[in-house]
């Protein structure tokens, strides 16, 4: 399961200090990750696989928020 180790890697990789070009491929990267892991949690139905989904989908929102940036007034 090369997959999982990626996305542990992913996961446990620092977000700190990106360039607007660093957050939108760790954004797309995300997604790819998330994407793939789906498609092996239909065939297992494995609860780990859903958390690991679960946590890398609520990193991708935090780099997207940071990317959309604060809304002026």
């Amino acid at each position: 399961m090369d997959l999982l180790k990626e996305a542990v890697d992913f996961e446990n990789a620092k977000m700190s200090n990106m360039s607007t070009s660093d957050r939108v491929v760790a954004s797309r990267e995300a997604k790819r990750l998330v994407l793939a892991l789906n498609e092996i949690y239909k065939e297992t139905k494995d609860p780990e696989l859903m958390d690991m989904m679960k946590r890398l989908t609520e990193k991708k929102r935090k780099i997207e928020k940071r990317l959309k940036g604060r809304p002026s007034e």
